[in-house]
């Protein structure tokens, strides 16, 4: 165990040295932030202020923030995880993996160190980010996640990054330079915010594309975050018009369909965790080949 905590200390200390690649990683976080802060935000407070005479503008903004928020998260855990696997294809690139199989290493441990790795970044910076929107909420909105609903929120974070690290980490065995890699991170950065939900509310989407986005992992872990950062606001929110409750809890993403079946919760960690266990047996035996 000390030969791969070793490698996952030296490929942390590649990744965060390099500040680009962790902006990049974090870059559609901010791209739906600024989005939402500039444009969309507004148009949804305005388009919900609107239609809910009763409620009052913090609360409007209130739910709005918090159901944005929940996306900025999901997003955090998939695009970090990629990044962090850059020094794979960075040591594969350029050559490293010949040096590493000439030093007493088995290459089960540089593939468990490069998994470890991925993983510990996902899972720092979206803890961070979590913390932040978390804090975001409370000082600048007045809206306050209870206990419970962090824990919950840490728990869905964790178990996501696990996830969708292994989904990444399987994608980049096939992946072979430094170009191609980019180009993987900037499609994934830019389509993510659609097949998540997190740019618009499913319910804006056809009936057809709404139903393939609910069949997705990832808007299925966004609907469990939407549920415990929005669940609270939306009731607050729409406490003059309870009739309206579950109609937004659809169109928001809160409440998934795929047809007319309504995805339960445990149907979702178990899919996030069958993602995780055979994405990481394929991942691992794909990097193990990969590594010669």
């Amino acid at each position: 165990m000390n030969v791969v905590a070793a490698i996952v200390g030296r490929n942390l200390r590649l990744f965060f040295r390099d500040r680009l690649n962790v902006f990049f990683s974090l870059l559609g976080a901010v791209i739906l932030f600024a989005l939402y802060t500039l444009f969309l935000g507004n148009l949804q407070t305005s388009d919900l202020a609107g239609s809910l005479p009763g409620a009052s503008t913090g609360e409007v903004q209130a739910f709005v923030d918090s159901w944005m928020f929940a996306g900025i998260v999901l997003i955090t855990t998939v695009t970090t995880g990629l990044g962090g696997l850059a020094v794979l294809v960075d040591d594969d690139q350029s050559g490293r993996f010949r040096d590493f199989l000439v030093a007493p290493l088995r290459r089960g441990q540089l593939v468990l160190g490069y998994l470890l790795s991925a993983v510990l970044v996902a899972v720092l910076l979206s803890v961070l980010v979590l913390v932040i929107s978390i804090l975001y909420l409370g000082l600048i909105r007045g809206t306050w996640l209870t206990v419970p609903a962090i824990l919950r929120s840490l728990a869905i974070v964790l178990l996501a990054c696990v996830s969708f690290t292994a989904l990444s980490a399987l994608i980049v065995s096939f992946v072979r330079t430094n170009g191609a890699f980019s180009g993987l991170a900037t499609i994934v950065g830019t389509i993510l915010g659609f097949i998540a939900a997190a740019y618009i509310p499913i319910g804006v989407f056809p009936d057809g594309v709404a139903s393939v986005v609910a069949a997705l992992p990832f808007a299925q872990a966004g609907m469990l975050l939407r549920r415990e950062f929005a669940g609270d606001t939306l009731a607050q929110m729409t406490a003059d018009v309870p009739d309206a409750r579950e109609a937004l809890r659809a169109v928001y993403g809160l409440d998934l369909s795929i047809g007319d079946w309504a995805v339960p919760a445990w149907f979702v960690v178990v899919v996030l965790v069958a993602l995780a266990a055979v994405c990481t047996v394929l991942s691992a035996v794909r990097t193990r080949l990969r590594i010669r």
